[in-house]
């Protein structure tokens, strides 16, 4: 069988490909600790951890955001809250992020 090329738009893709991820299970006080240095140095939890170990990270700045997991239960509670349909996932998901903001509104600064 023959090798194909990959397309070059794909060619940076496949250091990323061959990369291993890998996690420890370390102390909670020193997973809170790389966490808060990651957040106190705008970096990502495996970036700062990269910096400890004084490996290369992306010069590319990375867009700051947060998950949260919703299922079909969540959307049909939500939708409830905002007098919505749970079908109606898109605005669900901007009045959620209408009321985070309005909650870091509320909390004093750390």
């Amino acid at each position: 069988m023959s090798q194909r090329k990959l397309p070059d738009k794909w060619q940076s893709s496949v250091r990323a490909a061959r990369a291993v991820q890998v996690a420890f299970d370390m102390d909670e006080k020193l997973q809170y600790r790389i966490r808060r240095e990651a957040l106190d140095n705008g970096l990502s939890p495996s970036d700062q951890i990269r910096h400890i170990l004084n490996l290369p990270t992306s010069a590319r700045p990375k867009r700051p955001r947060l998950t949260v997991s919703l299922s079909p239960d969540d959307y049909a509670r939500l939708a409830v809250r905002y007098g919505l349909e749970p079908e109606q996932q898109l605005e669900i998901k901007h009045r959620v992020m209408d009321e985070l903001l309005e909650y870091s509104k509320s909390k004093p600064r750390l």
